[in-house]
């Protein structure tokens, strides 16, 4: 099995809050790391999507100063497209 991951900055112009995320997280820049894992067995190169990792700040100070969770894409997505129409 062949996965590849792919990493980008998001950014939030507002707090938001996710369903996998406990409380509302700040404003800011964020990592998202896409783990995209190689379909087999067809003609052409394809990928599928089998994770999507967000990093956040931690909330508590006797841990790291960031965290990897689980996110839902399309949760993730959807929570961009209302902060981009909170901007306008």
């Amino acid at each position: 099995m062949t996965v590849r991951t792919d990493r980008t900055t998001i950014s939030f112009m507002n707090p938001f809050s996710l369903r996998d995320l406990e409380g509302v997280q700040p404003a800011g820049d964020y990592l998202v790391e896409t783990d995209n894992e190689l379909i087999e067995g067809i003609s052409r190169l394809a990928y599928r999507r089998v994770a999507t990792l967000l990093t956040i700040p931690c909330t508590s100070a006797s841990s790291s100063l960031s965290q990897r969770v689980p996110v839902d894409q399309t949760d993730l997505d959807a929570a961009l497209m209302k902060d981009r129409h909170q901007t306008i």
